[in-house]
This record gives C-alpha cells, sequence and structure tokens, in this order.
C-alpha cells in the first residue's frame, strides 16, 4: 500500500503533469504534421486532376465521348480521336504482363526454394539492377539490336508458320495475328521491351512476399510427401497470392504510362491493325511525339485530353487492384 500510495504521490507531481502536457501537445503536433502530409498528396491528386480537365476542356466541348471511339488523328483536318492511342496502350501493356507474369514468378520461386544460397544475393542484386536502367536504353536497345535482329529472324519464321498452320487447318486466327510484313517494329516489339522493363518489379515484389511465408508451413508440407511444386503451388501461392496480385499491378501500372521505350520501337501509326506485328501507337508516345509540334489550341487539348485518359485508366486499374486484394483478405478470412 505504502508503494502504491508513493506511485501516485509521484504521478502527482507538477513536473509529472508538466511533462504529460508536454507529451500530449507533441502528439498533438504529430497528428496534424501527418493529417497535412495526408492531404497533401490528396490536394496533388485533386490538382492534376482539374488541371488535365481544363487544359482539355476545349477538345471535350469539340469532341464530346465521340473522342475516345473515333479512329481519326489528323491535325490538318483539326479531327482527332483517341482510339488507336487506347488500343495500343491496353494491348501492349497487357501483352506485356502476359510475357513478364509467369517469368517473373518463375524467378522467384527458384530466387526463394531453388537457387542454391551462394547465388541468391548476386542473381537478386542483378535483378534489382536491372529495374534501374532508363527507360530510353531500353528503346534504344530494343530499337538498334532487338528489332532488326527480330525482323530478320523471328518474324518470317512465324509468319510462315501461321500461314502453314492456316493452310493445313483452315484456322485463320493466328494468319491474322501475326501477320504483314517483318517491319522488325510494332505492337509486340513494344510489349516485349515492356515486359523485360517490368520483370524486376514482379520478380522483386514476388520474391520478398515469397520469403513472408512462415517456413512451419512449408516444412509441414515436405513432410507430408509434398514436391517442391506441389509446395509452392498448394501453400506458398494461395499464402502469398495477394502480395503477388499486389506486385503485377505494380507492373502494369508502369507499363500503361511507360513512354520512351515504347515511343522507340511501337512504329508510332494512328491506324489499328489486327496483327500483331504492325506498328501501333500508345497515349504516351502520342503526347511525347506530338507535343511540341502541336500548334493550335483543339490539337494541345486533344493530347491532354489523352493524358487525361491515360489518368482515369491508371487510376481504375489500381482502383481494381485494390478491390480485388480486399476481395482475396475476405475470401482468405472466411475460408479460415
Amino acid at each position: 500500500m505504502a508503494d502504491t500510495a508513493l506511485v501516485e504521490e509521484m504521478l502527482s507531481t507538477p513536473e509529472r503533469a508538466a511533462a504529460v502536457a508536454k507529451g500530449g501537445a507533441r502528439d498533438a503536433r504529430f497528428r496534424i504534421l501527418t493529417l497535412l502530409a495526408a492531404l497533401l498528396v490528396l490536394t496533388l491528386f485533386i490538382g492534376l486532376m482539374v488541371a488535365l480537365v481544363v487544359g482539355s476542356w476545349p477538345a471535350i466541348q469539340a469532341f464530346g465521348w465521340a473522342f475516345i471511339v473515333d479512329g481519326i488523328w489528323s491535325p490538318v483536318l483539326e479531327k482527332f480521336g483517341a482510339r488507336a492511342p487506347i488500343f495500343g496502350t491496353l494491348v501492349t501493356s497487357f501483352l506485356a504482363m502476359f510475357l513478364a507474369v509467369p517469368i517473373g514468378i518463375g524467378i522467384a520461386i527458384f530466387l526463394t526454394e531453388i537457387c542454391p544460397r551462394p547465388l541468391r544475393r548476386p542473381i537478386g542484386i542483378a535483378i534489382e539492377l536491372l529495374a534501374g536502367i532508363p527507360s530510353i536504353i531500353y528503346g534504344i536497345w530494343g530499337l538498334f539490336v532487338f528489332a532488326p535482329w527480330f525482323q530478320e529472324h523471328v518474324q518470317p519464321a512465324v509468319i510462315d508458320g501461321c500461314t502453314w498452320i492456316a493452310t493445313k487447318t483452315g484456322i485463320t486466327f493466328f494468319e491474322d495475328l501475326f501477320q504483314g510484313p517483318p517491319y522488325g517494329i510494332g505492337m509486340f516489339t513494344a510489349a516485349f521491351i515492356l515486359s523485360i522493363m517490368v520483370l524486376p518489379f514482379i520478380a522483386a515484389v514476388t520474391r520478398d512476399v515469397f520469403e513472408t511465408v512462415p517456413a512451419m508451413l512449408k516444412e509441414a508440407a515436405y513432410g507430408l510427401g509434398c514436391t517442391t511444386w506441389e509446395v509452392m503451388w498448394r501453400v506458398v501461392l494461395p499464402f502469398a497470392r495477394s502480395g503477388v496480385v499486389g506486385g503485377g499491378m505494380l507492373a502494369l501500372g508502369r507499363a500503361l504510362g511507360e513512354t520512351m521505350a515504347v515511343t522507340f520501337v511501337i512504329g508510332n501509326d494512328h491506324h489499328i491493325h489486327e496483327s500483331l506485328f504492325a506498328p501501333a501507337t500508345t497515349i504516351s508516345a502520342s503526347i511525347a511525339n506530338e507535343f511540341s509540334e502541336a500548334v493550335g489550341d483543339l490539337y494541345h487539348a486533344s493530347l491532354i485530353e489523352l493524358g487525361l485518359i491515360l489518368f482515369f485508366i491508371t487510376f481504375i486499374v489500381l482502383a481494381s487492384a485494390q478491390l480485388m486484394l480486399r476481395a482475396l483478405e475476405r475470401r482468405a478470412g472466411s475460408a479460415s
């Protein structure tokens, strides 16, 4: 009882009261600073959106919703439509993800489960360094190294093979998808370069997520006689699927907004073609190529509206990723 009374007396001293008040004031200032930081991000988001809307307003008034679906892009006639850039952006980005996601997950599995321990760190560092290479370097390499090799050795063989399949089976889907002269540049080349660029993000994030899986779960699966494939497919991937999806969506956001590398190798053609080997354009490539040469308010506004559309596409993709992650978490919680 005496000790309790002594503690209460110490806590009730003026010095202690002053220290508590001072700590409370610091907490209040800390909360205000963190709130201001959060509001700053929100203000930047709203300000960017407002600036894009104001800058593109002449094009919105002139073309309306037809701007999204119209395929004509003619600065001479002052008729602008975003269908071709939107198509090129979506096709190259999703094709890049189709190529990069399986390889990235495979790299992460190799680094966490199969790779000899002395090699894990050097390979991991190499992957992280690959993510730091400027995009223009990828574009130069794609234009002067990959595109000529692809044009000479790969595209003719693929085109001949698809023609042979169509002749023998009557299935013309692949012939339509890989038709036309072998330019070397085009949507597939741009998608391939994009896949190389986003591959380090997918591999690094997936590796870090796999390393958070409790060793006890994997050891229990191995103890039951599971193979490495079964452990990864039935234990690791279900446990880490939200992180894997998040890393994939992060890479997709990077692919949607990539500019310089795509500009070098996509061909910059404002037409939609069935073939993946044909030249095309993307939203970011169109803005980068034409903004400095745009003459007239309507031309400028149309390019800014392209940026607004890309802004909304990226926002929708990232918001969908968040909803998907929450759905996966709820499903995992209900299953447990």
